[in-house]
């Protein structure tokens, strides 16, 4: 019984001196880890020169002390030591590898390096451990070298073209790193969007033309050494897109959407990017190609009418008008309408129709009757007849009916008290009310826009109020901006004219008036309208170079930008121009369009 009861306590007491010594280590290492993280290192070694022989585990943070505290021959003791007790040598020559190098034992590094690599194991998982710690040493070729020999000696068959096409591409050999991707894509088609992004980010093949040529020779010869594989096609397509060649891009879309039997979605996708781009003449194409199938495609419809707003883009904007065209692009909007009817799927069409009627082909009584027969068509959705009731009083505000428009924003404005469309019409009227001389229920309705979640509406109304507040609101005298609201009313009914007389009148009545530089901006944009365009640029340039500090200062650099850019043909001047404001207005409301135009002309695509 008394040695029974003695062996079952020297259980217990050794039990308890183990679970002792276990706490103490366990104690120790989260000591050694708080002071290798905090970089109290020789604080560190304290624990870690016992840790190491008991735990190997410690291994990476032991070698790492080391060297910070720069024992080299510790360290190589260290690492020799792992060397011999492990069966797989790879990792552990190159550990010996790095302390050579970092201490200038260069010769001894590379041997230690090429013994790694003759070490190597088969297998994906070695072959991707070993390159990987050849990268981060810099060790580059090394890196190739073992992906040669894991490939070369069939390490179960794997590929290994996403990780060499990286690799090369960290070797700046870039034929290389494309040619990669060709292949991998050959075995992988779903890492189509992650080739796209490497050439985005290591070749910037949108502006770098050099390098998109090299790519879209290789994928041009990957789609013909593999016809039957669409993803060449597809990043052929991407490659055209970057470079902005929409023409080139249109006709492998066609074959991608024939094959693929898309019935012309691709197609329309593509004409849509060019247009974007401001590349009409390929979206006008693609359109046509899809509406070329006949009444019986699917996108037929769509397609003519797509067809329609690319034409009337050409047409109204170009400077002055060619009366002529516009006429033609009237009658196919006829025609076109006659071929499809009038329903609520052609309702649009009709709007814009009547939009270049009135606004182009000063035949405001034309498309008040056309409006008038969409706005009452049966079945059409509330937003839709709204949109179009909006037109509708744009026309009558260009006739002169200022009060019926208004009804019609009102009604609008009720039937979408918290949408965009009826802040679109409380706009509508706050103009109409600006237009009318009724400044300060224009100015109040305005204070409630410039918080619209839309972009467009709240600068639009921060615009519209700017120019009420720094020239009304401080003014004694009402009939200046009378004057000038007036002369605003006859530009936008077209009557130029009348506008610039009233104009004149309100300079040599009110000399020195504040509406100088406002007086100033509509003369640059009726010249614009006329095609006087050096008349344009000078006013535009008296803006920015006498009021610079003005609030018109940014939108009379916005509209040179456009002026060169859009009529002139000169997109190195509308580039620097809007690169101009970017950086003096930083603040100003065009940014954002600024911004989007600089891009697109630097060789940008916007997707």
């Amino acid at each position: 019984m008394l040695v029974r009861t003695l062996f079952r306590c020297a259980v217990l007491l050794t039990g308890a001196l183990f679970l002792s010594s276990d706490s103490r280590g366990q104690g120790d290492l989260e000591l050694a880890t708080y002071y290798y993280n905090t970089g109290a290192f020789e604080q560190a070694r304290l624990y870690l020169d016992n840790l190491y022989k008991q735990d190997p585990s410690t291994y990476e943070m032991y070698l790492n002390t080391l060297l910070e505290l720069e024992d080299f021959d510790a360290a190589e003791k260290v690492v020799k030591s792992r060397l011999k007790k492990r069966k797989d040598k790879s990792m552990a020559n190159v550990d010996l590898g790095s302390l050579y190098l970092r201490i200038g034992r260069t010769e001894e590094a590379n041997a230690a390096f090429n013994e790694a690599l003759t070490a190597l194991p088969k297998g994906r998982g070695p072959a991707k451990r070993l390159a990987e710690a050849f990268i981060k040493l810099d060790q580059l070729d090394l890196a190739l070298a073992t992906y040669e020999k894991a490939i070369r000696e069939g390490t179960g068959n794997y590929a290994y073209h996403y990780e060499l096409a990286n690799l090369q591409g960290l070797r700046g050999d870039y034929e290389g790193m494309v040619d990669s991707f060709m292949a991998l894509l050959l075995d992988r088609p779903n890492y189509l969007r992650t080739v796209q992004n490497s050439f985005n980010r290591n070749l910037r093949v949108s502006s770098d033309a050099r390098q998109a040529d090299m790519v879209r020779r290789k994928v041009l010869r990957a789609s013909q050494d593999h016809p039957e594989d669409t993803v060449y096609l597809e990043l052929l397509v991407w490659v055209f897109n970057q470079q902005r060649d929409f023409m080139s891009a249109m006709a492998h879309v066609r074959a991608l959407d024939k094959r693929n039997g898309e019935e012309g979605r691709r197609l329309i996708e593509l004409a849509q990017v060019a247009a974007k781009n401001g590349d009409l003449e390929t979206a006008y194409e693609c359109y046509a190609l899809v509406s070329a199938r006949g009444k019986q495609a699917p996108r037929y419809a769509q397609a003519r009418q797509a067809m329609l707003g690319v034409l009337t883009e050409q047409v109204t904007g170009q400077f002055p008008l060619d009366t002529a065209a516009a006429l033609d692009l009237a009658d196919q909007y006829r025609t076109t309408l006659q071929d499809l009817g009038e329903t609520p799927k052609t309702a649009g069409l009709m709007a814009d129709w009547a939009r270049l009627l009135a606004f182009h082909l000063d035949d405001a009584s034309a498309a008040q009757t056309l409006l008038d027969r969409a706005v009452d068509m049966p079945g059409l959705p509330l937003d839709l007849r709204s949109r179009i009731k909006l037109d509708l009083g744009d026309v009558l505000v260009f006739e002169d009916d200022i009060w019926s428009a208004s009804l019609l924003f009102s009604q609008v404005d009720l039937d979408h008290k918290e949408g965009v469309l009826g802040q679109q019409a409380k706009f509508r009227n706050a103009r109409v009310s600006y237009f009318t001389g009724d400044f300060n229920w224009a100015q109040a309705q305005l204070d409630i826009l410039k918080a619209s979640t839309s972009k467009l509406i709240s600068n639009d109304a921060i615009d519209l109020s700017l120019l009420i507040t720094d020239n009304f609101n401080m003014d004694t005298l009402t009939a200046p901006m009378e004057m000038f609201a007036r002369a605003d009313l006859l530009r936008y009914r077209n009557r130029l004219d009348a506008s610039l007389t009233t104009l004149d009148s309100l300079t040599l009545t009110y000399p020195g008036h504040t509406l100088e530089d406002e007086i100033l901006l509509i003369r640059a944009e009726i010249a614009v309208q006329r095609g006087e365009f050096d008349t344009a640029i000078g006013h535009y340039r008296d803006i920015v170079d006498l009021y610079a500090l003005d609030i018109l200062a940014d939108d009379a650099l916005f509209g040179l930008a456009e002026l060169h850019e859009e009529q002139l043909g000169d997109p190195d001047a509308a580039q620097g121009l809007y690169e101009r404001l970017l950086n003096e207005y930083p603040g100003s409301l065009y940014v954002v369009e600024a911004r989007k135009r600089f891009r697109r002309l630097r060789g940008d695509v916007l997707e």
